[in-house]
């Protein structure tokens, strides 16, 4: 598999605070990788670190495949406010052409091919018909696919969402992670996805990271369903009550079957 980004023995602090320690791990292209941890375990540091924003302590962060002399090859969605500003003067398609206008020398002019880009992009994610439409006019899961075509339509090799989907209701929300799927499967768009919702995202990605200050486990979802550290970590039951794929796994079938013995039943 072709390595697209490497972190080695990152360590980043805030003052005397650490927030990461020893993080490694390494992402394959086409990988759709789901980062999640307790409230405070540093995935959004490790974004943040991931893409330069944050200075480390010591460690690195490596890009395979030209990536880190082509940042325009990495596309970021953050944290970010839902707005209900129906007033907000940006239209839809202006906040695309951003995603363009910030990868070019002054003078920041768009070309006809960028405008068509722009047009292919909203295309791309069923959106194309709000493109005149003020953003702040739009529902909350418009909003976060008018954000995810500002950081796609540079066509990047790398989308690292963080948090894309804290402001949704839940159908939104399981659409827009379908969404994120198809973008990996389709057009082949290696995902970083943080999230604090394991259940959700389990059924989406193919690997997941479990960050808590360090890393607690990295690999594909079916291993951390089996994993003796998140056991370690959660307690055994615990642990794949959280697995999505609820009574159909393994593990819980296993518990199942030990809690029927206990109450006296066949534990068939």
């Amino acid at each position: 598999m072709e390595q697209i980004v490497e972190v080695k023995d990152l360590q980043v602090s805030y003052g005397r605070h650490r927030v990461l320690e020893n993080i490694s791990f390494a992402v394959n292209k086409g990988d759709y990788v789901g980062i999640v941890g307790p409230n405070g375990s540093g995935k959004s540091t490790l974004v943040k670190a991931m893409l330069g924003l944050l200075e480390p302590d010591k460690g690195s962060v490596s890009y395979g495949n030209g990536l880190a002399m082509k940042r325009s090859k990495i596309g970021y969605l953050p944290q970010v406010a839902i707005t209900t500003d129906s007033l907000f003067p940006a239209k839809v398609k202006e906040i695309v052409e951003m995603g363009l206008l910030v990868q070019k020398r002054f003078p920041k002019i768009l070309s006809r091919e960028d405008k068509v880009k722009v047009v292919h992009t909203l295309n791309k994610l069923g959106i194309e018909d709000l493109k005149e439409k003020k953003i702040g006019e739009l529902s909350g899961g418009q909003q976060q696919r008018v954000l995810l075509a500002r950081a796609l339509v540079g066509d990047p090799e790398l989308l690292i969402l963080d948090e894309p989907t804290s402001a949704l209701d839940p159908k939104i929300r399981d659409e827009f992670y379908t969404m994120i799927g198809e973008l990996n499967n389709h057009f082949d768009v290696t995902v970083l996805l943080v999230s604090h919702d394991i259940g959700s995202i389990g059924q989406y990605t193919n690997k997941m990271l479990y960050l808590d200050k360090q890393l607690i486990f990295f690999g594909d979802y079916k291993e951390f369903c089996q994993s003796d550290d998140m056991t370690g970590y959660f307690g055994f039951e615990t642990q794949h009550r959280m697995c999505w794929k609820g009574d159909d796994c393994e593990p819980l079938q296993q518990i199942g079957r030990l809690d029927n013995q206990r109450l006296g039943g066949s534990g068939k």
